[in-house]
């Protein structure tokens, strides 16, 4: 007998209270021990179209809804009497004719009817365009798990009926169809050998249903109610966790698509494969490897042996304890001390005529970012990213306020951050690397010298390194080529397509912040059309005030507006360009009777507050609702940031990093969005509509 769970059985239990779950919890391992059912009150569902559907008596009004065949025992949801019945009598669970994979359908004679009002159309009217096109054939829906019963009903949709439609298909049906709805032609998934290919071995099947083998496994899935990526993964996530790569991978997608998820299990499957292995999990910031151990700990609570072979280390550092291993120890210089001995080089050094800032940033891109010591090897020293060309003389009269700054960091016992990575680079070159794997979160934010480094650890062996990350969530570092640091992902590269986080109406507003392809300099390329979202939602609110007041005003009805709707506190977060802006959103939340909490670099959040912060702190979070504030013309894009490019792809830069920024603010919020600023406003706020 094979005991299943489906992912709403876990839906449904975390929308109950405490002790109800405990109480549906108990029938389930009951059940678990008891097959048959001969010591529990079972119910037939008369008007239940599958006749498979057992009702499972918890207590007085709860009901677990059980479907029971000779091979199988599946818990499919709990609820109170009346809509767990309801539940049931609207979905059969069946194999796909076309794809084999188990899954509900709903039955579609019973949904609810899309209303189009009746309305005599005007001359020259646009017709009604139907969301499927007419070249896609049925064989091709249902190649993709479309339910034989919902063919007709897909074709009757136009643009606005179709997401409807969409969220009542199973999963991966909704997927396609929504892509179909927007030009993109998916391929079918093709289970890859040993991945099974019929019913809850199918890997469609395997994101909703999980065969769970013992009482342990079973406890473990129940915790994980609220956490279903700690159970189910999409098929395409899941190739990429379980695939061996004979190099360097990178996994991308836009934010909500389960980059992290992805990198999570990586992690773990890595570890579990040898009992040996050595794993690093990293990310470029403090707070974002605290919340990734974190993450981490929830899914490999049971398995402690596995767990204590990963190290979640911010990617500072790692390194910080490796250098110390080899070197010893040695101060790194911060970038005020920087930017002071760069002022004074350049001042000492009167042969050079370029103003400090472009120096500053051409020892920090091309110096010290390649570990350049001697002259010869800046003469011939690539510049990638570094649109304005020199010529050899004006190589040499910027090396004069290079090697007086090598000088001064030699006497003053200093290491930059860059030549800190340069040292570990050359030491592990060809050495045996302290991990077996290396999976970085966030890589879009790595530096060009920790790609370098992390290259001589890993680039050479399979499975050594396996990138997360998003092109468009680029806010800390300048574009640079990943080859020329000795990382090659082409052949290896993969775009996750299926939002989780975000409903519709958000992604697409946030999405035209930022360009339909992306590429790095290397000329991968991210695309976001065919990217789809799973549920619906208000459209954001963005509009432009007269001034603050009225901005404030504004900002606190519709945060009270959430609140009277059952939003919580600690699900709001509030969110500004700058520090020099967080009085503006502690007035709006103080105005909402809001109790709030200030983010600082851990970017702890505290249970039952608003969180307010940078948008730079945004990065890794997620709310139901997210008011982002204080986008007026001179704070987005930053004015001082503007006025400080020293060229023209600096500024290019600029423009294009405070676009990223806006977009990570704005995809934190998971339901309700609202965007505000006080005239004249950010030129950004009209792009998003």
């Amino acid at each position: 007998m094979v005991y299943v769970i489906a992912d709403s059985f876990g839906q449904s239990l975390a929308r109950l209270t405490a002790d109800e779950q405990r109480a549906a919890k108990t029938t389930a391992f009951d059940l678990q021990m008891d097959p048959s059912g001969a010591s529990m009150s079972f119910h037939r569902l008369d008007k239940a179209r599958d006749k498979r559907f057992w009702s499972v008596r918890v207590s007085s009004d709860l009901r677990v809804i059980v479907h029971r065949t000779d091979e199988s025992v599946m818990l499919c949801y709990v609820d109170h009497h009346n809509e767990a019945y309801r539940w049931a009598e609207r979905r059969v669970l069946e194999n796909h004719p076309t794809t084999g994979a188990a899954q509900f359908v709903e039955v579609a004679e019973q949904r609810r009817e899309v209303e189009v009002p009746v309305y005599v159309p005007a001359p020259r009217a646009a017709p009604r365009r139907m969301a499927i096109p007419p070249d896609v054939t049925d064989a091709e829906l249902m190649a993709h798990g479309v339910p034989v019963a919902w063919l007709s009903s897909l074709r009757e949709a136009d643009e606005d009926e179709i997401l409807e439609i969409a969220i009542r298909l199973p999963a991966e049906a909704a997927e396609a169809v929504l892509q179909f709805s927007s030009g993109v032609r998916p391929e079918p998934l093709q289970p890859e050998p040993g991945q099974g290919g019929a019913g809850f071995d199918h890997p469609d099947a395997r994101r909703r249903f999980r065969v769970v083998a013992d009482h342990k496994e079973l406890e473990a899935a129940l915790e994980a109610a609220w956490d279903r990526w700690i159970v189910f993964l999409h098929p395409a996530q899941r190739a990429c966790v379980e695939r061996t790569y004979s190099g360097p991978a990178r996994v991308s997608g836009s934010a909500g698509t389960g980059k992290t998820v992805v990198a999570l299990h990586r992690a773990a499957h890595l570890a579990s494969a040898r009992d040996d292995a050595r794993v690093l999990l990293t990310t470029f910031s403090e707070a974002l490897a605290n919340a990734l151990r974190d993450q981490l700990g929830r899914l490999l609570a049971r398995q402690p042996r596995v767990s204590e072979r990963i190290e979640v280390l911010p990617l500072d550092a790692a390194a910080d304890r490796l250098y110390r291993q080899i070197a010893g120890g040695a101060r790194v210089i911060s970038d005020a001390e920087l930017e002071n001995l760069c002022r004074e080089a350049v001042a000492a050094a009167p042969e050079c005529t370029f103003p400090g800032s472009f120096v500053l940033t051409e020892w920090q891109e091309v110096v010290d970012a390649q570990h350049i010591r001697h002259w010869d090897a800046y003469r011939t020293a690539p510049r990638q990213g570094r649109r304005s060309r020199l010529t050899e003389a004006q190589r040499r009269s910027c090396w004069a306020v290079f090697e007086r700054l090598n000088s001064a960091l030699d006497a003053g016992g200093c290491v930059t951050r860059a030549g800190l990575y340069g040292a570990l680079q050359h030491h592990y070159k060809g050495t045996m690397p302290p991990y077996d794997h290396i999976v970085v979160d966030e890589a879009q934010d790595v530096s060009a010298a920790q790609l370098r480094f992390l290259a001589a650890l890993g680039s050479s062996r399979p499975d050594g390194l396996f990138f997360t990350g998003d092109l468009g969530q680029r806010i800390f570092q300048r574009p640079f080529s990943w080859v020329a640091q000795g990382v090659e992902v082409r052949g290896r590269s993969r775009t996750l397509k299926v939002n989780y986080r975000t409903s519709h109406q958000i992604r697409t507003a946030a999405d035209r912040l930022l360009q339909s392809e992306i590429s790095d300099v290397d000329g991968n390329t991210e695309g976001r059309k065919g990217a789809v979202s799973l549920f619906e939602g208000p459209p954001p609110r963005v509009e432009v005030f007269a001034d603050e007041g009225a901005e404030r005003d504004a900002g606190a009805e519709w945060l009270a507006g959430r609140l009277k709707s059952g939003v919580e506190a600690g699900e709001v977060g509030i969110f500004v360009r700058t520090e020099a802006q967080v009085h503006r959103a502690s007035a709006v939340a103080g105005q909402a009777r809001l109790p709030y909490a200030l983010l600082d670099e851990r970017m702890a959040r505290q249970e039952g507050r608003t969180s307010i912060g940078t948008m730079h702190l945004a990065k890794g979070l997620e709310f139901r609702c997210v008011l982002v504030m204080a986008c007026d013309e001179d704070t987005l894009p930053l004015g001082t940031r503007l006025e400080a490019a020293s060229d023209d792809a600096d500024l290019r830069d600029a423009y294009d990093t405070e676009r990223q920024l806006l977009y990570v603010a704005c995809t934190r919020a998971r339901d309700e969005l609202m965007v505000t600023g006080v005239y004249p406003a950010s030129e950004f706020l009209a792009d998003m509509g």
